[in-house]
């Protein structure tokens, strides 16, 4: 399923702001977020992804019109979340990415190269 224009434009304007993003590992809210072992080919300064420039990726993809498939999550259970996988390198898996939202938030739950099946 996709996402609706206000959903996408909600998460771009989240994602935007370090005061309406977290990508922190709870128990109830558990994240594979690791922007630091995925090369960011676009970077004149860092070899790999940034916390910061991994959100930048997140809200561009988005703004972009880049495909999102919602599923419902295991924790919180019953809860949406929001998935892209974004090719990034030729030579590498694409970048699974995994956000859910929450009131006034957008938390980064995956952020990582994708497991090859």
């Amino acid at each position: 399923m996709t996402i609706s224009g206000d959903i996408r434009h909600q998460m771009i304007v989240l994602a935007r702001s370090s005061r309406t993003r977290a990508s922190d590992f709870k128990t109830t809210r558990p994240t594979r977020w690791q922007p630091e072992q995925v090369r960011n080919p676009n970077s004149q300064l860092d070899s790999h992804f940034t916390d910061s420039s991994a959100w930048e990726l997140i809200a561009n993809k988005l703004e972009s019109g880049h495909p999102v498939e919602t599923i419902i999550l295991e924790k919180p259970q019953g809860k949406t979340g929001y998935v892209m996988l974004i090719e990034i390198e030729d030579d590498q898996p694409p970048l699974y990415v995994k956000l859910q939202l929450g009131p006034g938030q957008i938390f980064g739950r995956s952020f990582h190269y994708s497991n090859p099946n």
